[in-house]
């Protein structure tokens, strides 16, 4: 399995989401954090399962919170390009990309 390797501007990303949830309800935080968690597990045994966009990076849609995950696989690890609310401007990440 490929190692995952995350933008630290998509680090920062989901750390101000995680604090965000968990400001609104104790535990939701957490709750943010383990469906990321998860979803990330799934890109790695599975990284050409979801949508490509026009911009040549792959998305995962979280099932709980309105967020994507963007990311590229390359041969040796998956380049996770941010975790971007789906309401926010699309493609501000762009320029993060490889």
């Amino acid at each position: 399995m490929k190692s995952v390797i995350i933008h630290e501007d998509a680090e920062k990303e989901l750390c101000h989401a995680v604090e965000y949830y968990e400001d609104k309800v104790t535990g939701l935080g957490l709750d943010f954090e383990n469906e990321v968690r998860k979803a990330l597990i799934s890109i790695q045994e599975n990284p050409k399962l979801y949508t490509e966009t026009k911009h040549g990076v792959r998305r995962h849609l979280l099932q709980r919170f309105p967020y994507f995950i963007y990311y590229d696989e390359f041969d040796d690890y998956i380049w996770i390009i941010a975790f971007a609310h789906t309401s926010k401007k699309p493609f501000y990440w762009k320029k993060r990309a490889h």
